[in-house]
């Protein structure tokens, strides 16, 4: 996958594991978000990370977050959030199309932290059965920040990818071919 397409899958991805359940936890702030994401396997070499920034208001957090779910619905047999010791714990059970007729099967435990005003933190571990991409196991751990109001030419949904690429996650949805 190329760069900005897996920080767009990850993206969407931390926005299932947000949208699990209907369990009710704080909307984030309102601006632009810095999220820096790093992703490897469990247990290994430290892992890689990049970083994004994401403009939302709260039209289009609570749209992503609903896109999550819908993904999910999808994907997952199980999802499951909730609070636990000042955070979230998620888990979920979600079969992964690889192409070519093939699936993996990711078993997740995350949890997250945070307030979603300021700043929040999200490690996820998970197992693919069989392998994905020669990985049995891998970790995302999402490290997200408010830095301010969106700048000046942002829309809710842009999103700035490593190495300056913007695309709007939104537009990108609504766009995509029906199945």
């Amino acid at each position: 996958m190329t760069k900005p397409l897996t920080a767009a899958a990850l993206s969407l991805l931390c926005g299932t594991a947000l949208a699990a359940s209907p369990t009710d936890y704080p909307p984030r702030k309102p601006g632009l978000w810095e999220m820096t994401l790093q992703t490897g396997a469990s247990g290994g070499k430290a892992p890689a990370g990049h970083v994004t920034q994401q403009c939302i208001d709260a039209a289009s957090d609570k749209a992503m977050r609903e896109m999550g779910m819908g993904v999910g619905e999808k994907m997952c047999s199980k999802q499951e959030m909730r609070a636990e010791g000042g955070g979230f714990v998620v888990d979920s059970v979600c079969r992964i199309d690889l192409g070519n007729g093939t699936a993996s099967t990711a078993t997740t435990h995350g949890v997250i932290t945070g307030d979603f005003g300021s700043a929040y933190r999200m490690v996820m571990r998970s197992t693919y059965d069989p392998p994905m991409m020669g990985r049995a196991q891998g970790e995302t751990i999402m490290e997200a920040k408010w830095v301010g109001p969106c700048k000046a030419g942002q829309k809710p949904g842009d999103m700035v990818m490593p190495g300056g690429q913007t695309m709007n996650v939104l537009e990108m949805m609504k766009n995509r071919p029906k199945k």
